[in-house]
């Protein structure tokens, strides 16, 4: 007969490979941090910066479908509950997409405009699939860049 340290060590490998250990873990932190949160203390208004920076970081957290990150950010924010529609933010922050670029965060473009500068049109800076990598290359700091996947 298996003793319960065994069965915690078996279930929690059984979790781990299919990958639903972090997010048991991140809706239980997502949880706590509502049962915490004081919801008769005012939040102090969003700037329309924030309300901008706050809706990107929920795109992006969404995208990569860390629901329970966007959950905390909206309930700690104060951001509005409905996300702001695309087209705004595309508006509000002078963006050019092209068809390609829609299927992405926004702050994937924005972060590799920033990175690449004028090498490329904004409308040519959204990457299907993006990803981060530490460039290795010496430098005083660390270097983070922007990388199109190889279907690109």
């Amino acid at each position: 007969m298996a003793t319960i340290t065994e069965l915690k060590a078996v279930l929690t490998d059984t979790l781990e490979k299919r990958g639903t250990l972090g997010q048991i873990k991140a809706r239980i932190r997502a949880e706590v941090f509502n049962a915490l949160d004081d919801q008769s203390e005012p939040r102090p208004s969003l700037s329309h910066e924030n309300l901008l920076i706050n809706e990107l970081i929920r795109e992006y957290l969404e995208f990569n479908k860390y629901k329970y990150a966007s959950s905390v950010l909206t309930a700690e924010s104060g951001q509005p509950e409905v996300p702001l529609d695309r087209e705004f933010l595309v508006n509000e922050l002078n963006i050019v997409e092209d068809p390609n670029s829609r299927s992405v965060p926004l702050l994937y473009g924005i972060i590799n405009q920033l990175l690449h500068g004028n090498e490329e049109k904004v409308c040519n800076t959204f990457p299907r699939a993006p990803s981060l990598q530490v460039s290795n290359q010496p430098t005083k700091g660390v270097k983070w860049a922007l990388l199109r996947s190889q279907d690109s």
